[in-house]
Parts: C-alpha cells; sequence; structure tokens
C-alpha cells in the first residue's frame, strides 16, 4: 500500500533494498548524506554526490535531471551509519530556475526491490530555497524508516551542507556543483523520440492534496508514476529552456496558406480553440494509461491557472504602483501644482496605468480562454472517479475491478473566472483524513444559513464523498463505519443503510461509540505491528485487512475522554495501515475540550458543505474557493449507483478483496 506522506510524517519500510525516485519540474541534483545515530556527518566521504557517486549501501547519479533513481541497500551501509538524507539543490549555470518555488513541487518516490512504491512525498511549500533535504531513512531499534522532511535553505547547498554539520561546506558546495556543470557540459542532446508522446513515460509528478497541503491544499496531493519518469531530451542551446508543458505552448509561426477554397487549405479550428493554440486534447499528459494522463492533465490545468492568475495580480499589482508612484512625484514638485502641466502628467500617468492593465487582462484573457478550451474537452472525457455527479459516465456505472489514482473531492476555483472549475482530486489511498465543517467558520455563504441548514448540506456533502469512495473501489475492498451516536443523521445515511453497503447499522449512544472505537483501535494496532515487524502472514485469521473508512456525525456528542483519544489515535496511526476518518463536526461543538483537540483537526483536511475560499495552493498562496459535491436535484445516481454496489457485493461476497 502506498502511503502520500506529509512533511515530519514516517512509515515503516518492508525492504532494506530500495529505489528512490525524484521527480522535478526542472533539472536539479541529487545527493545523500550518511550520519550515524545523533546524526552527525564524519565528514566529505559521507557525502555522495555526482563528483563522487557511490558509497557502501548507496549511489546517486552523476548528473543534473528533471528525474533521478537513487539506488538503495540499507544492509550494505556501515554499521555506524543510522540516517541516510536524500538532498536535491538546484544546480547553477544550467539556464533553469534559482529557487524550487518558481517550478512544480519536487516529488520523492521510495520503491522496493520490484517497483512497487513504499511512500511518496510532495515538497510543497517551498519558495527562495535553492536546496532541501527531501527526506531521511533512519534506523530505529533494529527497523529501517522513511521520513518527510522537506527542509529548504535560502543559502543553497552550502547552507544545507554547513547545517549538516560538514566542515568548509562552501568550499564542498562548489566542488558538486563543479562536477553537476561539468557533467551537464559533456552531455550530449538525445535523440529525436520514437513514440509519440502519448506514450512515453511521464515527465514527472504534479503533486493538489491541492489544495492536499492546503489546508494545506490543494493541493495538495501530487501524483507517483507507477514506473520511473524518463528524463526528457535536453531544449536547443539557443534560446531560453521553456518549462511551459509543450501542449500548452502557443503554437509556432506556419507557413503561409494556401488560399481558401484550394485543395490543400486547412479545415476551420475548432471553435473553442484560441487562436495560435493547438485543440486540446483529453489525457495529452504524460502517464502509462489513459487514469494517469486524465489526472496529469487536470493538475496540469491547476498549476496553469494559477500562474496565470499570479502573473496577473501581479501586473495589476506593479500598475498600481506605478501609478502611486508617478503621481508622487508630481505631487511633490510645487511648479505642477499649478497650471496644466500638472493635470497633463497625472493623465499621462493614469493611460500608462491603464493600458499595462488591459495588456495584463488581455493576457489572462488569453489563457483563460485556453483553460477554458480545455476544461470543456476534459470535463466529458473524466471517468466515474473524477467526474462530476451530473456526468453522463454515472448511468453507465459498473463497480471496478481496480482503484483509480485518485478520487474527486469537488471543484475549485479563482475570482477572475469563476466559472471554470478545475477537478480538486486527491490521490488514494488518502493519506489525511476529511473533515466535513458544519459550523459557519469565516464563510460568507454559511452565514446566509441557519444551523439545522447547515448541519443538514454537511451532512448531505459526507454522504457524497463516502458514495463517491465507495464506488471507485472493488467490491469489498473497500468498508465504511457510521457512528451517529444521536441518530440524527438516520435521514442522510438511510440510502446507504437500505442498500447494505455499509459494514453495519450505524453505531449510536455512548455503548456503541466505544464498542467501535474500540474494535478499530485494535485493528491499527494489530496492522502497525505486523508492518514494523514485516509479519503481516502472522495476523488473526479472521482480521479483515480491507481499507476502512470510519465516518463519525455530530462529534463530540457520545464521546467520553476515552473516545475522544481513540479518535485521535486513528486520525494519527489510520492512515498508514488503511484505516481512514471522515467527521462531520462543527469545532466550536468540542470547545470545552480545548487546545486537547487541536491535533485532531490539524490531521484533518477540512472541506465544507457550501462554497468558501479557505483553500491555498503551495506554488503563489492563491485562496482558492472550494465546491462541494452534491446529487444534481431529482437524480437516481446515488440510488443506482449503491445499488450496482450491493449488487457486486451479492456476487463476490463482502469479503471479496
Amino acid at each position: 500500500m502506498t502511503a502520500e506522506l506529509v512533511r515530519g510524517q514516517n512509515r515503516p519500510l518492508p525492504h532494506t533494498r530500495l529505489e528512490i525516485r525524484v521527480s522535478a519540474g526542472h533539472p536539479v541534483l541529487a545527493a545523500a548524506t550518511l550520519g550515524d545515530e545523533e546524526g552527525r556527518i564524519a565528514g566529505p566521504e559521507a557525502l555522495a554526490h555526482p563528483g563522487s557517486a557511490a558509497l557502501p549501501g548507496i549511489e546517486v547519479p552523476r548528473q543534473a535531471a528533471t528525474a533521478h533513481r537513487l539506488a538503495v541497500d540499507l544492509e550494505a551501509v556501515r554499521d555506524t551509519v543510522h540516517r541516510v538524507s536524500v538532498l536535491l539543490a538546484l544546480p547553477v549555470g544550467a539556464g533553469g530556475p534559482t529557487r524550487f518555488g518558481a517550478s512544480a513541487a519536487p516529488v520523492v518516490t521510495v520503491t522496493g526491490p520490484d517497483g512497487t512504491a513504499v511512500a511518496g512525498y510532495t515538497i510543497t511549500g517551498l519558495d527562495r530555497e535553492s536546496a532541501l533535504v527531501a527526506l531521511e531513512l533512519y534506523r530505529r531499534q533494529g527497523a529501517w524508516k522513511v521520513r518527510a522532511v522537506g527542509q529548504g535553505y535560502e543559502g543553497g547547498l552550502a547552507a544545507l551542507l554547513a547545517d549538516q554539520g560538514l566542515d568548509r561546506s562552501a568550499e564542498l558546495a562548489g566542488a558538486v556543483l563543479d562536477a553537476v556543470a561539468q557533467g551537464l557540459a559533456r552531455s550530449v542532446a538525445a535523440p529525436p523520440p520514437r513514440v509519440p508522446d502519448a506514450d512515453r513515460v511521464p515527465e514527472g509528478e504534479r503533486a493538489h492534496q491541492a489544495a492536499q497541503s492546503a489546508a494545506q491544499p490543494p493541493h495538495q496531493t501530487p501524483a507517483q508514476p507507477p514506473a520511473q519518469p524518463a528524463v526528457p531530451p535536453p531544449p536547443p542551446a539557443a534560446g531560453p529552456i521553456d518549462y511551459t508543458h509543450p501542449s500548452r505552448r502557443p503554437a509556432p509561426s506556419a507557413a503561409p496558406q494556401p488560399a481558401a477554397g484550394s485543395p490543400q487549405a486547412p479545415g476551420p479550428q475548432p471553435a473553442s480553440a484560441p487562436a495560435g493554440f493547438p485543440a486540446p486534447v483529453a489525457g495529452d499528459a504524460a502517464g502509462w494509461s489513459m487514469d494517469e494522463r486524465l489526472y496529469n492533465q487536470v493538475w496540469g490545468m491547476f498549476e496553469d491557472l494559477a500562474r496565470a492568475t499570479a502573473a496577473y495580480r501581479s501586473a495589476c499589482r506593479f500598475a498600481e504602483d506605478r501609478l502611486d508612484q508617478e503621481l508622487d512625484r508630481v505631487l511633490s514638485d510645487p511648479r505642477s501644482r499649478i497650471g496644466g502641466a500638472g493635470d497633463t502628467a497625472r493623465a499621462a500617468a493614469k493611460a500608462k496605468h491603464d493600458e499595462l492593465t488591459a495588456r495584463a487582462q488581455e493576457a489572462l484573457d488569453r489563457d483563460l480562454a485556453q483553460l477554458v478550451a480545455e476544461s470543456e474537452v476534459v470535463e466529458p472525457a473524466l471517468p466515474a472517479a473524477y467526474a462530476r455527479w451530473d456526468s453522463p459516465v454515472w448511468q453507465a456505472y459498473r463497480v471496478p475491478m481496480e482503484a483509480p489514482m485518485a478520487v474527486r473531492l469537488g471543484d475549485l476555483h479563482l475570482p477572475e473566472r469563476t466559472g471554470l472549475r478545475i477537478p480538486f482530486l486527491a490521490r488514494l489511498p488518502l493519506a489525511r483524513g476529511l473533515w466535513v465543517d458544519s459550523g459557519r467558520g469565516q464563510s460568507a455563504a454559511a452565514g446566509l444559513l441557519d444551523e439545522a441548514e447547515l448541519r443538514r448540506l454537511a451532512l448531505d456533502s459526507a454522504v457524497a464523498h463516502v458514495a463517491r469512495l465507495l464506488a471507485v473501489h472493488p467490491a469489498g475492498s473497500f468498508r465504511v463505519r457510521v457512528i451517529d451516536a444521536a441518530g440524527a443523521g438516520a435521514a442522510a445515511f438511510a440510502p446507504l443503510v437500505e442498500s447494505g453497503v455499509l459494514a453495519g447499522p450505524p453505531a449510536a449512544g455512548a455503548a456503541g461509540v466505544s464498542a467501535v472505537l474500540t474494535q478499530l483501535t485494535e485493528r491499527v494496532d494489530l496492522l502497525q505491528m505486523a508492518a514494523r515487524a514485516g509479519a503481516s502472514e502472522e495476523l488473526p485469521p479472521g482480521l479483515d485487512t480491507a481499507e476502512e473508512l470510519l465516518v463519525v456525525h455530530d462529534f463530540p456528542h457520545g464521546f467520553d475522554d476515552r473516545a475522544v483519544n481513540q479518535l485521535r489515535y486513528l486520525a494519527d496511526e489510520g492512515p498508514a495501515v488503511g484505516t481512514q476518518l471522515l467527521l462531520v463536526a462543527d469545532r466550536a461543538d468540542a470547545a470545552a475540550y480545548g487546545p486537547v483537540l487541536d491535533p485532531l483537526w490539524r490531521s484533518l483536511m477540512r472541506l465544507t458543505p457550501v462554497p468558501d475560499d479557505h483553500l491555498a495552493d503551495p506554488w503563489v498562496g492563491h485562496a482558492w474557493t472550494y465546491e462541494p459535491p452534491a446529487f444534481p436535484a431529482g437524480s437516481a445516481v446515488l440510488r443506482q449507483v449503491l445499488a450496482q454496489l450491493a449488487d457486486a457485493r451479492g456476487q463476490w461476497g463482502p469479503d471479496s478483496h
């Protein structure tokens, strides 16, 4: 089971022979340091870098690239080594960006010897840093674990090595960067690819959770390719490197076209394609499968909208600042305060301001028109896991045989074009639990509703999330339990209960809450111990290892102190062994617990039952408006999907996983 790590999170490693895969939106160099039990680095001889790529138990690439593979054999490292830190840095003089914040977030994936992904980490929140510690492998009580670090350094590789305790770090960093520069000088351009773009190995991961660092999301969370991304061929030597996705670059100037009506005259371009750009195609991003291509394409649209809007807002701020400065200069000169000279200067400053903002608006409109055209093509092509509930794909829904890469949790948009909605996709299995906030918070939309209506919408939103998670998993591989201590959600949960897709009836009362939480915490304990010991075959025969979702409605009603602690334990430890939490609650209802519950709220991804701009992307920090999923009014899609799930459970059995 692949785990999407967040900063500071750790996970046991089931293998000692590993491969660490790195993908980034621009060339990076990869290195590693070997430390003792206290984390101390013995000296330069404990640093594996492109100029000295191999140490006992680890080998790093010898050049900078957008994709890397680091070979690790933890049994081969010296007995004194207790920590292996994986480092990334930007090369100098390569024509690329000078800070990590100028491109897509790097993604690091730890895989086993057979290529199966064990853990992934999308390094978000970077800005001016040019070097970072991506993750570390460390030995604890004889077992190895991986921890997501994501510590960046604005001072570059020299500052990173100094923080690692290495003497003469500036000289050492210079030697490493020189080795990379020499490697780039020796490299030659790869021959043109012989396969179409759609069949190439992915160039790299994009990392939503979106919106998933956002609450931290959007993040959020970026994909991990099932196989190692290929290193793309270097760009031509002339001119700066263009890091834009090939499908999103303006079309090159074409040769003169034949006269209209001639046999060679091209047909009309699709009306939805903006002039100067190729017609959009669904699934034109890199990936092994159409599922992965569409996922990467959606995240590409998300990144493009974020950056296009950032450029527009920056240009508008520049125009405003320029106008203020010119007006200040006019007012500071006493001679311009009388007569027509001052009016002329003010009019000229205002005209320049209007010209700059108009040019920024024109560029934004062009970019948005391209994204709207792409959205109109991509949205109808999305599979059920990524599609809205009003999509026709649900009319032909069948229970899948395998889980998808991600699942749609709603839509995201920015105020510059509210009609352009980007699917909010979260990687599966979910790295964090979900919290549907039934409180008012700071949302203007929530402030217009009474408390009862807001709670009803929150529960309806939770049911939509549950139905989708059930619908995208194979029969029997995903179980759902419900705690509804007061029974207030009986009407909303009725379709789930009547269809028989739940693991049991909703637990009610304090006794029901205690029974479910005790059973789940014991299950998580057993799975955790088995994972640490590498002894999954020793689990009790009757223990169900399917992924599990616990839905808790109306928290903290029916919870005593012991139950609250058990819930916190499940939120922290459950995701690592496939046990997720979906909380439907108003934080104000649990105010009596004070800061005790702060870690619980922070560990969950907050979603709202009404549109709210509480999510921020990791690149430029836009406040994205999140829109929750909803079933079309009068639609029977929920009961149709649940009927299909019930039939599949009947055919394959509830334990067909």
